[in-house]
């Protein structure tokens, strides 16, 4: 029996990178899988390498009407939900100088109000033992060069716990924060190479990045009961990278 035996959990940019990693380790854990993203074969394909304990739904959390789809699909299969990971989010570098308004929009409408949405609208099917996983980074403490939107983006989800564990007290539904620093996912490893890996590793303490699967660990516990004294917290999976 795993921690997260009999568990429905929804994983938002689950296809790929760390939402991908925290879907294998939920089931391994024991639970039934949602995964949610924009692209469908990237979806297909990791719903064949998954097994059955996984579904998958096409659609983006800046868009309302597919996040109903989405929690649709969990009612009807599943009647309930135990564990949401938001974890779908979005940057890219721009300069202060360079900033635009639909820069400004695309980083928020992904990382806030994506990640309220997606939030709220599974509230519903929520209730006591619930537990809200939210992706913050590193960057929402440290700030980092360039990525003004991005940062000020990651800043914002973690004072949404915050504010959340407020708002949810009485349900027995906890929330809490998890910040990665740099991770070996695949996007970055194309856009970083080698040497910008080893670049960034150097940076923390343990002179590497994180393996996606360190992070889906993670995600694992506090999904658990093994966290469930834990609300508001932010838990700093970085290397130490924020912490020094």
């Amino acid at each position: 029996m795993g921690r997260l035996s009999g568990k429905t959990a929804v994983v938002t940019g689950g296809g790929t990178g760390i939402g991908r990693a925290a879907a294998r380790r939920f089931i391994d854990e024991g639970a039934f899988v949602f995964i949610f993203g924009r692209r469908q074969e990237v979806l297909d394909a990791t719903v064949a390498d998954l097994g059955p304990n996984i579904r998958a739904v096409k659609g983006s959390v800046s868009d309302e009407a597919d996040l109903d789809r989405l929690y649709a699909a969990v009612k009807a299969e599943r009647g309930s939900l135990d564990i949401v990971f938001a974890n779908a989010g979005a940057g890219s570098p721009l300069a202060l100088g360079q900033i635009t308004a639909a820069h400004i929009d695309d980083t928020f409408d992904t990382n806030v109000k994506g990640t309220i949405f997606t939030v709220q609208k599974a509230l519903p099917l929520m209730g006591p033992g619930g537990s809200i996983i939210l992706t913050g980074s590193s960057a929402g403490t440290t700030g980092a060069p360039a990525l003004t939107a991005y940062s000020a983006s990651k800043a914002a989800v973690r004072n949404l716990a915050r504010s959340w564990a407020e708002d949810l007290k009485g349900t027995g539904i906890r929330v809490n924060v998890l910040s990665p620093g740099a991770t070996a996912t695949e996007l970055a490893k194309e856009a970083l190479g080698e040497e910008g890996q080893k670049a960034y590793g150097a940076m923390t303490p343990l002179q590497r990045m994180a393996d996606p699967e360190e992070i889906g660990a993670v995600a694992a516990f506090l999904a658990s009961p093994d966290s469930s004294f834990m609300t508001a917290s932010e838990v700093a999976v970085d290397g130490g990278l924020a912490q020094l």
